[in-house]
């Protein structure tokens, strides 16, 4: 009889590591649903595109991902071939011959794992007895005019079905089926009802009622155990939704969720507490020169700098930075969906209106330019904004013209043994030119807030705070704030830039957010180098808080939104955004390298082995009497913190001047005990040692907020 390797216990450097050995994947087969497979809608697309190189290496061809058929994916994402695994071969034919249309190849990602995608519109005729299936399965009905909720049943069932086949053919082997969301929990319920030999792990990025709730501005976490959880959801009219995740939540063997806040969440909303918390990770990738991601930021900073000069044209570019490339401008930025309170953008701009008074208030030199790139309703480009950048092309040509009409002459002279005249070199259309250029730079109007035309300007809620706040781009303002509603797109003539080369050229991202349950875009800066502001109700804010002894000095600047009042988070977020202006130019540099040191943290190599843990797991209890997980403790993750840095200064704000000025001055005084190597080679031993595996601590109390934030 086949055991399953245990989970043991061993010491390094004083701390417990738990170790989970490898899973007998030959005799196994992994597969994973989820809505999003070759189909981007949200975060969960990252999670499964990033994780599946990682996941591919371990388990070769016995690694599958389910999803939806759509052409435009197929054709771009997908190269088809003939399933190698026979199991999966049958299962694939046998379903075509009956009706079906599944679609079998390789997505061309890291790992290029193979993909089963179904036609959900062609099996659509099924609907109405798949609907009576789901009803004998757990009572649950589906409105006829819930579309999605309809599709979802449709993938659900054929994924059951395909299911089905491949346990039917699988010859001895034993299959892990992992479902993602509550769109791809009707498959689990289905492959539960009808009691296939499968072992059945569910997880939630984020529970659907609690996604709702703080939409509308209630005071979630303080009333956690106090919501009438069916009412909730029948006002907000998607009960029958919640009745098939909760469904979803309890027919599957292992339960997970990706942070230790959403499991608390899930325990309230869900009623199950989740047996194993799975961080979400990144495919991270080194440079061989350690300093290359510095370089890079220094390269796509400039192109931003370039796109500023245009949108703050003429009098109003008051601010040094951008006519001397020096280190007093700093770009900030906040990015994803447009959730004005979820995502924190409320308690964002509050901040920055107190920021610039401070900026003000001191006489600082330095500016700050603020990026929304938050897609909302637009109809095109804004004019001015287009004409800013068609202004400092037209100047950005004018000066290379007259550059080589200058070097000509130079040279020319040079050639004849003769220093030239400065006054004569250029001539008197040259200078026509030149000042026909600056006449054009004039402006009577401010800087625009946003890029684009937007459809309900009157009623945005960013437009609406900032016309509240004051901050319309003045010239003796300090923080400058550009809403971009688009996603970034290297084909755009405004701002071509893709997504990571922005973050890259950026200095801080902030995402204050209230409700995040794990966080990719800090995530995404830390591994890119690039500090960033959380809260302590994000996911990423949780995960770092618990293995980072002090993460401000790594670049994680933690907003508490849990248990302080929403003015005092705010004063909070504006003190670490004041601070971050303080800082001198080689100050910032060194807490960059601490920020991408800390990359390795978020690996899916390390983090790789907690979803290792719930396979474990799933497969004890679904074949108890093969499979079997050895625990002495339940294996947590409290014990291991990356260490505080214990070079000076311990912290880029520990030798701050008391107000924002040059880093020239400040280079010379700094203290030059600070080594780097010796720093990075203590971290890169540190994140060398396997942490431990993280199950929701039984028995601890939880605690809610004191306050709505």
């Amino acid at each position: 009889m086949l055991r399953g390797r245990s989970l043991s216990v061993t010491s390094l450097g004083g701390l417990p590591q738990w170790q989970v050995e490898e899973l007998p994947v030959e005799e196994l087969l992994l597969f994973e649903v989820a809505w999003e497979v070759t189909n981007k809608v949200g975060g969960i697309y990252t999670v499964i595109q990033t994780k599946a190189k990682t996941t591919a290496d371990e388990w070769g061809d016995n690694y599958f991902l389910i999803g939806p058929y759509f052409e435009h994916n197929m054709k771009t994402q997908v190269e088809q071939c003939e399933p190698v695994n026979d199991a999966v071969r049958r299962a694939v034919d046998a379903m075509n011959k009956h009706g079906c249309q599944v679609h079998f190849g390789r997505w061309l990602i890291e790992g290029s794992p193979y993909v089963v995608l179904f036609d959900i519109g062609y099996s659509a005729w099924n609907l109405d007895r798949w609907k009576g299936d789901l009803w004998e399965a757990c009572s649950v009905g589906i409105p006829y005019h819930d579309r999605e909720a309809n599709d979802m049943l449709i993938f659900g069932s054929l994924t059951a079905w395909f299911l089905k086949e491949v346990t039917d053919h699988a010859d001895g082997k034993h299959v892990i089926a992992q479902f993602h969301e509550w769109q791809a929990g009707i498959g689990l319920i289905l492959s539960r009802a009808r009691k296939l030999p499968i072992a059945t792990i569910f997880t939630t990025h984020a529970t659907l009622l609690g996604r709702y709730l703080c939409a509308a501005n209630i005071d979630f976490y303080n009333h956690l155990d106090k919501f009438n959880i069916d009412k909730e959801a029948g006002e907000r009219q998607i009960y029958h939704r919640y009745c098939m995740e909760r469904a979803s939540v309890h027919c599957a063997h292992v339960f997970t969720t990706v942070s230790e806040i959403t499991a608390i969440e899930a325990e309230h909303m869900l009623k199950r507490k989740p047996d194993v918390v799975t961080p979400n990770g990144l495919n991270v990738k080194k440079f061989s020169a350690v300093h290359e991601f510095q370089n890079l930021h220094a390269m796509y900073k400039a192109r931003i700098q370039d796109f500023v000069r245009g949108h703050f044209y003429g009098k109003c570019l008051s601010f040094q930075p951008l006519c001397t490339l020096t280190e007093f401008a700093l770009f900030l930025f906040i990015a994803g969906r447009y959730e004005f309170s979820n995502k924190g953008a409320d308690i964002f701009l509050e901040s920055l209106s107190r920021l610039n008074f401070l900026l003000r208030m001191h006489k600082s030199e330095v500016t700050v330019v603020v990026f929304f790139i938050m897609p909302a309703k637009t109809n095109n480009f804004n004019v001015e904004t287009l004409k800013g950048q068609a202004v400092r092309k037209q100047l950005w040509d004018i000066a290379h013209s007259v550059k080589e009409k200058f070097g000509k002459k130079l040279y020319d002279a040079l050639l004849r043994g003769e220093i030239p005249d400065m006054n004569n070199i250029l001539d008197r259309d040259d200078i026509t030119i030149m000042k026909r250029a600056i006449f054009s730079t004039q402006r009577q109007s401010l800087p625009p807030v946003t890029t684009h035309n937007m459809i309900d300007d009157s009623t945005d809620p960013i437009l609406s705070t900032i016309r509240r706040i004051g901050l319309f781009n003045n010239r003796t303002d300090r923080v400058k704030v550009i809403l971009h509603p688009e996603f970034l797109s290297s084909t755009s003539p405004l701002l071509p830039m893709d997504y990571e080369e922005f973050v890259r050229g950026c200095h801080l991202g902030v995402f204050p957010s209230y409700y995040e349950p794990w966080g990719y875009t800090p995530a995404e800066c830390t591994v890119m180098g690039i500090p960033s502001v959380t809260t302590n109700l994000s996911g990423f804010g949780c995960f770092m808080q618990e293995h980072v002894a002090d993460p401000t000095a790594y670049g994680i600047y933690i907003v508490d939104r849990r248990f302080r009042s929403p003015d005092d988070s705010c004063n909070q977020l504006t003190q670490f955004l004041y601070g971050f202006c303080k800082q001198s130019r080689r100050q910032r540099i060194i807490q960059r390298n601490r920020t991408e040191r800390l990359s390795d943290l978020l690996d899916w190599r390390y983090l790789g082995r907690y979803y290792q843990h719930a396979r474990h797991l799933t497969l004890s209890r679904a074949f108890p009497d093969k499979f079997h997980v050895e625990l002495t403790s339940p294996p947590t993750t409290e014990g291991f913190k990356y260490p505080r840095p214990s070079s000076v200064p311990p912290s880029p704000s520990g030798s701050q001047a008391s107000s924002p000025q040059s880093s020239d001055v400040e280079d010379e005084v700094e203290d030059e005990r600070y080594d780097e190597e010796e720093e990075a080679e203590r971290d890169r031993l540190n994140i060398k040692s396997p942490f431990s595996l993280s199950r929701v601590p039984h028995g601890k109390k939880k605690l809610h907020g004191e306050y709505k934030n």
